[in-house]
């Protein structure tokens, strides 16, 4: 889910489907949208050697695109054992119940609404299916139950909606949160620079090969809005309407109601640390 923002010297990557990594598969679902870029990506994990798999966010709602993906998998040999989810929102978690029907796997989510099965997902936890393995890195902001993936073997992290392949991300208030965002961010920084990650393999959107150049870009671009609304509100902008037509003239106006839920999570923080 983007605000469509960019600045200059945005990272850029590739692969919008088929293999990302030696153990990552992307299988793209069929609902581009000006919120969703090419589509929701629904990653098939699993070692190369192994017969099983792990599937993170299966998507929508769209019979065709769920068996698509257990096709997939199975092309390769490989047999869906579970599926995980990195956030509720619909185009990555509609389709989870359909697809556990379709592969009798069990769903494993932070938000208990989402699960299927007794177990969820938490910070620390650590993901064994088939040896591989996945760190479950809480990344609250864009929503609060966001989780991302880190895929140690392959210096990779799945971000699910917290960082994209191109745009930038709502922090989609109320639910989600400025400062958790950051925080969020901050801690994806600390992958890239004390465990090694390099590859980004979003939510929506291409790979991204510089894992810590995007994640810097994502920090860059928070504090420059930030600043923008703190002097907006300063020039006598007051309502959130009032403050997207003016920061966010140059937005395709499609994309302003989902600008509108940053720049409310964005005035909320400011007021909590008394700048506004």
């Amino acid at each position: 889910m983007t605000d469509a923002s960019a600045l200059p010297g945005q990272p850029r990557g590739g692969v919008l489907t088929g293999p990302a990594t030696p153990r990552a598969v992307n299988v793209l679902a069929p609902n581009p949208s000006a919120m969703t870029l090419d589509g929701t990506n629904t990653w098939i994990l699993s070692e190369p050697d192994s017969s099983v798999a792990v599937v993170v966010d299966p998507g929508p709602l769209d019979e065709g695109h769920l068996r698509n993906v257990v096709d997939t998998a199975e092309r390769s040999g490989k047999r869906v054992a579970l599926t995980l989810l990195t956030h509720g929102h619909p185009d990555h978690a509609a389709g989870a119940a359909r697809f556990a029907e379709l592969t009798g796997t069990k769903v494993r989510a932070l938000d208990p609404a989402l699960r299927l099965g007794d177990e969820g997902l938490a910070a620390g936890h650590v993901v064994r299916v088939g040896g591989l393995e996945l760190r479950v890195v809480p990344t609250p902001g864009h929503t609060a139950d966001s989780l991302s993936f880190h895929l140690p073997a392959d210096r990779a992290v799945l971000t699910g909606d917290t960082v994209l392949g191109r745009g930038t991300t709502v922090v989609a208030h109320p639910d989600g949160r400025l400062g958790d965002y950051l925080d969020s961010l901050r801690r994806l920084r600390s992958l890239t620079v004390d465990d090694g990650v390099h590859t980004v393999l979003p939510g929506h959107g291409p790979v991204l090969d510089d894992a810590q150049g995007a994640v810097e870009y994502y920090l860059a671009h928070r504090a420059h809005r930030l600043a923008q609304i703190e002097t907006a509100v300063e020039d006598g902008y007051r309502t959130p309407s009032q403050i997207v037509a003016h920061v966010y003239a140059d937005v395709d106006r499609s994309l302003w109601p989902a600008a509108e839920l940053s720049v409310r999570a964005q005035l909320d923080y400011l007021e909590e640390h008394g700048l506004i």
